[in-house]
Order: C-alpha cells, then sequence, then structure tokens
C-alpha cells in the first residue's frame, strides 16, 4: 500500500482537532485530521442523555459560529454540541477523514517527519498533532474490586437512571458530574449517596451575569496553571435546568446523604474520611471569595448592577456533614451500584515519541511538545484555565499553528539555502 505525504496529521476530531483544522487552514498549511468514528463522538456517545454545556451558548462556543435557536444565556444538550462541532467543521471545509483509527506514530530515521500508521494506511508527515483530548481513560480508583457483587460503573458509561439495577446508588466525585448524576437519580426516587471531595463552587449567576462573565472579567480564564495544591480540585457548577449554582445544603435537602471521600472497601462496607465538613467549607470559601471579588469590580468600574445579599446566606450545614457517615453496609443500605465520578486520564500508547514524563503525561510548553514536530491540543490549563473549553481550544489552536508556521518558514530557509561546494586541493 502507497504511502501519503502530508504536511501536518491532526490525531482526533474534536473540538480540539476542528480548531486546529481552522487555523491551518487559514495558513494555507496542507493537513489532514484523522477520527476514528464520527466527528465529536465522545458528546454523542460517551456522555449521560441529559448532559448539557455547563457554560451558555454565548460564550462556550468558536468565535465564527453561534448557536442556532437557543436563547445566548441556555445551555446547549449534548448532541446540540456534537451538531454544532460538526456543523463548523463542515463550514470551515475541514478536511476530516472519519473511520479512520491512528496506530501508531514513529518518527522517522535518517529524515524528517513522522510514519502514521493507521486503520486505513499510512502517512508521511512533517509535523503531527495529538488532538484527542484529555478525556479518553476511564478513572476507576481500585477501592471496590469487582468480584464484589455491585455493579459498578463510570459516569463516561452511564446514561440514565433506568440503566441501573433497583436499588441504592453511591456516587463518588463531586464534579459537574457526580453532582448533576447524583441529583438526577435521586429526583427518580433512587436512594442516593454522593461522595464530595475537594472542590470548587462558583455561583451560577451573580448580579445578572454568568460566573464565565465573571471570570472574564476578572481575568481568571487567563490563569496559566492552578494555584498550588489545587491541580485536582474538581469544579462544582450545573447547566442543568436551566443552569444553577450547585448547593450540597440543597441536594441533602432533597434527600441525598451527603458523605466524605471514599478511602477504602472490605467485607461489604466502604469507610469514608472524616473530610466531609472541611471540604464544604473549602467550597463555600471559594464560593464567597468571588462574590467578594465580583463586588469589588462593580464598584471599581461603576457598574450598574442589582445588588444580591440573598446570595451569601448559606443557611446550617444538613445533619449528614454535623454527624457524618463514615462507613457504610452497602448491602444493609440497599446499595446494588457505585457510580464512579471520578474523572479521566489520558491515553497515548499509540504515539511513540519522546514527548512525555514519568507518569506518561505531556511535556509541553503551550502544545508544544518537547518532542520537535509533536504538538498538543485541547489539555486542560494547556495554555490558560480555559483551555478545556471550546472557546479556549480555538484559542490555544492558533498559537500552536503559529508554531508550526514558525518551523515551516527555518525548514523553507533550508531548503532554499545554496549548499556550500566542496572541493579537493
Amino acid at each position: 500500500m502507497s504511502v501519503e505525504e502530508i504536511e501536518v496529521v491532526v490525531v482526533g476530531g474534536g473540538q480540539a482537532g476542528i480548531a486546529m483544522s481552522e487555523h491551518l487552514s487559514d495558513r494555507r498549511v496542507p493537513h489532514v485530521v484523522l477520527e476514528r468514528s464520527r466527528v465529536a463522538e465522545r458528546w454523542r456517545s460517551e456522555r449521560w442523555d441529559s448532559l448539557v454545556t455547563n457554560g451558555p451558548v454565548w460564550h462556550d462556543r468558536f468565535p465564527g459560529l453561534e448557536f442556532t435557536g437557543l436563547d445566548p444565556e441556555e445551555f446547549a444538550s449534548k448532541e446540540r454540541v456534537a451538531d454544532y462541532l460538526a456543523t463548523y467543521a463542515e463550514k470551515i471545509g475541514a478536511p476530516i477523514r472519519c473511520g479512520v483509527e491512528v496506530t501508531s506514530v514513529h518518527r522517522n530515521t535518517g529524515r524528517r517527519g513522522f510514519r502514521v500508521q493507521t486503520s486505513d494506511g499510512d502517512f508521511d508527515a512533517c509535523y503531527v498533532v495529538a488532538a484527542t483530548g484529555p478525556f479518553q481513560r476511564p478513572v476507576v480508583p481500585p477501592v471496590i474490586p469487582e468480584g464484589a457483587g455491585l455493579v459498578q460503573i463510570h459516569s463516561s458509561a452511564y446514561r440514565n437512571p433506568a440503566q441501573l439495577p433497583a436499588g441504592g446508588v453511591l456516587v463518588v466525585g463531586s464534579g459537574s458530574s457526580g453532582v448533576q448524576i447524583a441529583d438526577e437519580l435521586r429526583a427518580c426516587g433512587r436512594q442516593v449517596y454522593l461522595s464530595v471531595g475537594p472542590h470548587d463552587r462558583p455561583p451560577r449567576r451573580y448580579r445578572g451575569h454568568d460566573f464565565v462573565w465573571w471570570l472574564g472579567v476578572l481575568g481568571k480564564w487567563e490563569a496559566s496553571a492552578p494555584p498550588q495544591g489545587a491541580e485536582h480540585v474538581t469544579i462544582a457548577v450545573s447547566g442543568a435546568h436551566g443552569g444553577h449554582t450547585v448547593d450540597f445544603r440543597a441536594l441533602a435537602e432533597r434527600g441525598i446523604t451527603l458523605v466524605g471521600r471514599t478511602e477504602s472497601f472490605s467485607a461489604g462496607t466502604v469507610r469514608f474520611a472524616p473530610d466531609l465538613r472541611d471540604n464544604l467549607a473549602r467550597g463555600d470559601a471559594d464560593y464567597l471569595s468571588l462574590l467578594d471579588e465580583a463586588d469589588a469590580y462593580v464598584e471599581r468600574n461603576g457598574l450598574d448592577l442589582p445588588e444580591e445579599p440573598g446570595a451569601r446566606v448559606l443557611g446550617a450545614y444538613p445533619e449528614s456533614v454535623t454527624d457524618p457517615l463514615l462507613e457504610l453496609d452497602l448491602a444493609a443500605a440497599g446499595v446494588t451500584t457505585v457510580l464512579w465520578a471520578t474523572g479521566f486520564t489520558s491515553d497515548y500508547d499509540w504515539l511513540r515519541v519522546d514527548a512525555f514524563d514519568e507518569n506518561g503525561r505531556p511535556r509541553h510548553q503551550r502544545g508544544v511538545s518537547s518532542e520537535p514536530g509533536v504538538y498538543f491540543m485541547g489539555l486542560p490549563w494547556q495554555s490558560r484555565r480555559g483551555s478545556s473549553f471550546i472557546w479556549g481550544a480555538w484559542h490555544d489552536a492558533r498559537y500552536v499553528a503559529d508554531q508550526i508556521c514558525i518551523q515551516r518558514g527555518y525548514m523553507e530557509h533550508n531548503d532554499s539555502h545554496p549548499r556550500p561546494s566542496h572541493t579537493q586541493g
């Protein structure tokens, strides 16, 4: 089979790959985007049925296209996001080939570029962009053994309450996925235990603006790295039901039993850390801190935005916090399912180059890897806090495309530079 030559191979046809394609096309860089399934497949088949975006559609989109048929303050469903990305790819004429899985990438020996092996033939590329994003391999902590007589499911495999067997559910994880799924299960009459770890808890709206606006005007989207010790702290925010502030007190009032971090399991009993109150207190402090910064910004700029003193009224802790449950006999409590909303890790087994640290994490600076010619797209905190969002990926892709063009310029100079002649004398 012949080998196809192309300047850039972009691996992944989600938001990161599409954004990369737009900026490469704008710079007239020949490229191809390889997607093993459909465009934005993870939005379609690896998210629960009722999922909506965590940001309103006026904000979480590419600059060149608005969501149609939605109010700017609405939150798009997962299908609407997938359709939006497919429409955008068509709009910019992205050269996406679907159904093509990249199986390996190796640096060529003795010549420029990389050999990209795929399920549909091989490519020789001068540059490779890994745009598969961070949500590749579900993380399930090795706490409960598989033979424990329970259904264990990761949030990426959850679709709706009817999918689970009858009985109660322990949801582990207090980020956006965990709180939304726990709330949905409780609304269907399930007994739900929610294991709450460290988290940030921004207000959904404050003084007439969504929190994404506040993070923008306060410069927080531009933060280049998470605060020390907060690298793995999740954000509890929800666009469900029109968008609302995540309030663990309210979840408890609706009948969800809050517990601390899930620590261990033996003889059918799960044990929880005694950290629930501290985790909620830190989340409250994060929430109030953002209100303080927002109020100071309003005063400093003389803005006419309505005051909202009620936003600071947090209420008393529920009994599950003041008298925390430290262990739970799952069978006695009627719990038949443990749902792990514990995030993902990356999977770059196919990218066989020297671009990773000892833990398998990409070594890069704003997406430019330690392996010359290899680039990353779609990573959390790739260049800023906003990198994980659709709009953040677009801005990151512009920078990466510029870096590729800089390297192309050097190579073009090399190709056109006169070679010295050598004579014997």
